[in-house]
């Protein structure tokens, strides 16, 4: 058994008591699919993580990766490559694949609690698979002629990577120089620089499919100019999917990092050997609206690894302290010879494994609903429901990605350092335990896909103001109703209340600002240093709901429950209660700090700093 601990109890209760997805299986798209069907999967992949996919883990860590300048090829280790075989012969991928291309029909919902068990064994494996869940998009937004390149990269597990960072232009894609060239034949060939490209190259499959954005000779500056080119490492018969000559896409450098090892990030060049041909998606030139198909799914894929991060590193962080004999208990503390007790016997343990606790389960919960509300968006254009009602389930997973990325990465990557490794004192820093690792490998969370601050950036002003709050009001309002509900727990609700219109002043105040801009454009600076507070605040509360959500279930359900049901029903209210008690009122605290901002630190001095 590898590193990694699966909690596929929280998973199932998050999915099927909290959640209900047993209500939308077996009919509809999801016809043939039932609850049993469902956990026979999550069982499966829970033991391919624990055992075959967690094996390479540490391994391939260690090894990292082999880069060949000359040629510019990677090649990853022998052990990763095992696992990985083991998760594409499994068919795995295809969970992210349309039925139509030969995938599975199952409900994004149950597709992300699978994800959640891959990414938190070995996080690699399913940035490497990211072909399959390209080859969507390739499929959705191609021409009819690249819907065969969808169907290639399925049946013959090709690669995929995106790509937008350059040198120059990271956060800032609009500032892209890479060139594209139409020619005679329809193709197109692209040169430039991209950098930071996750898992640009590896030997694990025959091909990869870059999806490139490029600026067309001749068109405009900024996002707008930019289109999206499909760009093969190598040429290939479109029919057959035989694989021709080299195409002219290069890695010059994989960078030396922090963790993640085993994922090659490399700087990639387009042109200059030979021409990099590529294909304009769908024949438009739409490329940043189309690239946000992936964006999405890669922000909801960084966000469900953190979370799957913290959650095993909590559960690791738990079994060591209920065997880690040290010290007496606190109230023996005058007594030296008292009996030594485990260390979950403390007071600041128990106050630290709680915590743990309460973000990662809440954070699962927030993951899962999200993905609820995909299930929702699928379901509504099966059944012809309105353009109104699919549009406002559209802005709602819009809304909820960025608190699933920045938030749930801000929050894994700090509690697994100053909670999680803290658990073990000394021997977490050691490499006798995972969490080193789960440390390194999460700070790349809060950064890629958009770093934290980028994501509260987006979530007021792309999110909030632009839709007009018609999506924050209607999760607002869902919120409200639970409250309205009282019964059990129904201090803690009263307090999710109070933290509610907390959060509601925050938010009326920076759209003050925002428009106090129009006439004083120094005001917008109050926005820009408020907004991944507005991020982490919003992110609270919504996990404050989920979570009382949970014990209020579990209130209904401890009565007539024995055993390991009991007391895990006693934790969900436990964490609740903990969660609302302990971190709710910092949003009391934020609320009058941003309603005090005066925004006087921009006038500072560089050379004060």
């Amino acid at each position: 058994m590898g590193h990694y601990i699966a909690n596929l109890r929280d998973i199932e209760f998050c999915l099927f008591d909290l959640l209900e997805r047993e209500s939308i299986l077996g009919k509809s798209l999801y016809a043939d699919l039932d609850r049993e069907t469902a956990m026979g999967m999550l069982e499966e992949v829970k033991r391919l993580c624990e055992n075959d996919l967690a094996a390479s883990f540490i391994e391939g860590d260690r090894i990292g990766t082999d880069f060949n300048k000359a040629t510019g090829d990677v090649k990853l280790p022998e052990s990763f490559k095992k696992s990985y075989k083991a998760y594409v012969d499994g068919e795995w991928g295809k969970i992210d694949v349309p039925v139509e291309l030969g995938g599975t029909a199952i409900p994004p919902s149950v597709r992300w609690a699978i994800a959640e068990m891959v990414l938190g064994s070995n996080p690699a494996i399913h940035i490497y698979a990211s072909g399959f869940a390209f080859s969507h998009v390739a499929y959705l937004l191609g021409t009819d002629h690249q819907k065969k390149l969808a169907k290639h990269m399925v049946d013959r597990a090709w690669g995929a990577t995106m790509m937008l960072t350059e040198p120059d232009a990271g956060s800032d894609v609009g500032a892209g120089r890479s060139k594209a060239v139409q020619q005679p034949d329809g193709t197109w060939h692209i040169t430039g620089t991209k950098r930071f490209i996750t898992s640009g190259d590896g030997d694990i499959y025959e091909n990869i499919i870059h999806f490139v954005l490029a600026r067309p000779e001749g068109a405009g500056p900024g996002t707008k100019g930019l289109s999206l080119f499909l760009i093969p490492k190598f040429m290939f018969d479109f029919e057959t999917g035989a694989l021709g000559k080299r195409n002219g896409v290069y890695v010059t450098n994989v960078e030396h990092k922090m963790g993640l090892n085993v994922s090659a990030t490399c700087e990639m060049n387009l042109g200059e050997k030979e021409p990099a041909v590529g294909y304009l998606l769908g024949e438009v030139h739409n490329g940043i609206a189309q690239m946000f198909k992936i964006i999405e799914f890669a922000r909801m894929m960084v966000g469900t690894k953190a979370i799957s991060t913290l959650s095993t590193g909590y559960l690791q962080a738990l079994a060591y302290a209920k065997t880690r004999i040290q010290g007496g208990d606190m109230k023996e503390m005058t007594n030296k010879a008292s009996p030594r007790v485990t260390i979950i016997k403390h007071p600041d343990v128990r106050r630290s494994l709680m915590t743990q606790k309460a973000y990662a389960e809440g954070m699962r919960a927030l993951v899962l609903y999200t993905a609820s509300i995909q299930d929702a968006v699928l379901l509504a254009k099966a059944e012809g429901k309105s353009s109104d009602e699919i549009e406002a389930l559209e802005h709602l997973n819009d809304l909820l990605l960025p608190i699933v990325k920045g938030y749930g990465s801000e929050k894994a990557w700090t509690l697994l350092g100053t909670e999680s490794l803290q658990t073990f004192g000394g021997s977490g820093f050691t490499q006798d335990w995972p969490l080193e690792q789960y440390v390194r490998d999460a700070k790349i969370d809060t950064l890629y896909e958009g770093t934290t601050a980028i994501q509260g950036l987006d979530f007021f002003f792309r999110k909030i103001i632009k839709d007009n709050g018609r999506a924050l009001t209607k999760l607002s309002k869902e919120i409200g109703a639970f409250i309205a509900t009282g019964g059990n727990n129904s201090e803690e609700k009263a307090t999710l209340g109070k933290a509610l219109e907390d959060l509601q002043a925050i938010i009326t105040q920076l759209i003050t600002h925002a428009m106090a801009s129009q006439e004083n454009p120094d005001e917008i600076y109050k926005c820009g240093l408020n907004t991944t507070r507005l991020l982490m605040s919003v992110g609270d509360v919504i996990i404050s709901w989920l979570l009382l959500r949970q014990a209020d279930i579990a209130a209904a359900k401890i009565g007539s429950a024995t055993g390991k049901d009991k007391d895990f029903y006693e934790g969900k209210i436990a964490s609740s209660r903990y969660f609302v008690h302990n971190f709710l009122p910092l949003i009391a605290a934020t609320r009058a700090i941003v309603e005090r901002e005066d925004g006087e630190i921009m006038g500072v001095s560089e050379n004060a700093f």
